[in-house]
């Protein structure tokens, strides 16, 4: 289920490390180091493009996206983009959202060119995360600083609606505390899943009519989202106990919990092809985290550079890439 665009290109995992400014190379098949090469300042996800023919380094600080060839491993000449924190992409393939989160806004720009067509100002703070609905038509953004949500209207480039999903704040066990980041679509299209890590679990939106219909609650610092291969699961990292929460879609509830032993802090990652080793930064700890997506065993822990973030595992299963560490379909 690759498309055959990418199919032949080497499996990698691609680690932005945003306190060193770095970004390592993994062979995901010998769990060793293969590459490493610096970027501008504080990269903080590795995306790839709608057609799969280049991955972008979120080189945030240095105003930049740095291509990587996917056949290579090989970094680009960057190309000027402001403050990209998070880069997406459109079902359509129409254009690029830069999530320029600092500034407010997201950018909808040429997806080959990066060009800037329209920027779109947001009502909240912090917005970072985004997902789109089954149609494409619509897409729900979290703000982290602010505790918001955005459903957002693509075709129409407007915030259309905002949602609180608590009392912002950044500390942690504040009764009715919230900071809202990581976004998927269930498999069904169904419900968005929304990690929250300050109320320690995820929420869950209706994605017809932009309503919260039930939480469930994983760990401390619920951050990164992934879907099973699959699809009977989403697997939650929460950052700050060290562990990874399994949900199960078909009743959506936590149904057992991995701890990495001796503790880490898991943040974004991504699946391998075949679907049995998922990948995790370990934002605090210098090291990316390879577990099994069967039985949550730690197969390795990898030494990187420091503040490991969104890191990409490329390539995947799917027709074309909606951006940010590896969401396709």
């Amino acid at each position: 289920m690759i498309n055959p665009k990418w199919r032949g290109d080497p499996v990698r995992v691609y680690v932005p490390n945003s306190l060193s400014n770095t970004v390592t190379v993994i062979n995901p098949q010998t769990y060793k180091v293969i590459g490493e090469f610096p970027v501008g300042a504080q990269p903080n996800h590795v995306t790839p493009s709608w057609d799969g023919s280049v991955l972008y380094v979120n080189d945030t600080d240095g105003n930049s996206l740095v291509p990587i060839s996917p056949r290579t491993g090989k970094p680009g000449a960057p190309v000027e983009v402001t403050n990209p924190y998070n880069l997406y992409f459109t079902p359509d393939g129409r254009y690029a959202l830069v999530v320029a989160e600092t500034l407010g806004r997201i950018d909808f720009r040429d997806p080959h060119t990066m060009r800037l067509r329209y920027s779109m100002r947001v009502p909240c703070s912090g917005v970072n995360h985004l997902d789109f609905t089954a149609d494409g038509r619509s897409a729900v953004a979290s703000c982290e600083f602010s505790a918001q949500l955005l459903y957002i209207n693509v075709a129409g480039q407007k915030v259309v609606a905002t949602m609180p999903t608590g009392i912002p704040t950044n500390m942690m066990r504040i009764p009715g505390g919230s900071m809202p980041q990581d976004v998927r679509l269930s498999p069904d299209g169904k419900i968005f899943y929304v990690a929250d890590m300050i109320a320690n679990g995820v929420w869950l939106i209706d994605a017809s009519h932009f309503r919260k219909i039930g939480f469930i609650h994983t760990g401390l610092g619920a951050h990164g989202l992934l879907v099973s291969r699959d699809a009977r699961y989403v697997f939650v990292s929460n950052r700050n106990e060290g562990s990874v929460s399994v949900i199960a879609t078909a009743t959506e509830n936590e149904v057992r919990k991995w701890w990495i032993p001796g503790g880490g802090s898991p943040d974004m990652g991504g699946i391998t092809p075949d679907g049995n080793v998922m990948w995790w930064g370990g934002r605090y700890n210098g090291v990316v985290y390879a577990m099994s997506t069967t039985n949550g065993r730690l197969i390795a822990k990898i030494r990187v550079g420091a503040g490991p973030h969104g890191l990409c595992v490329f390539p995947q299963p799917g027709r074309y890439s909606l951006g940010h560490t590896g969401n396709f379909r």
